[in-house]
């Protein structure tokens, strides 16, 4: 079996569409190894689509903060089918240490498929290196 290479590619991300301050837009291509039974994607993927396009619009902002999810809701409105979607995030509200974040999830004729909410800690980007670093020696 083999592994993926980061994260970007084991959620079959494509491209990024387009990054601006407080707005992501993301492409994926949801695989039938992605599915459970009847060709519907796992639940998690969908979270994972809509949070990323939330994290992208929030370093869009400032490259130098990470946001770190404190609380992440998702409501799912009709199935993911294998095929591309598109992940859409903004920043509904930002202060010094927190930000709140809106998403939603798109299939290729824009059918809304699902949309999330999150609350994010801001942690400068540089403690979060040192600290990753500091957990794998």
């Amino acid at each position: 079996m083999t592994t993926p290479a980061d994260l970007h590619s084991a959620l079959g991300q494509q491209r990024v569409v387009s990054l601006e301050p407080g707005r992501a837009v993301i492409e994926y291509l949801v695989g039938p190894h992605m599915c459970h039974s009847g060709g519907v994607a796992q639940g998690g993927f969908v979270c994972g689509w809509i949070d990323a396009a939330m994290a992208h619009a929030t370093m869009g902002q400032d490259a130098e903060m990470t946001p770190m999810s404190l609380e992440l809701k998702v409501s799912f409105f009709a199935p993911v089918r294998p095929g591309l979607v598109i992940a859409e995030g903004w920043v509904e509200r930002r202060g010094k240490s927190s930000a709140f974040l809106e998403g939603r999830l798109l299939n290729a004729e824009g059918e809304v498929l699902a949309k999330g909410s999150s609350t994010a800690r801001l942690i400068p980007r540089a403690q979060v290196e040192a600290s990753t670093r500091r957990a794998v020696e």
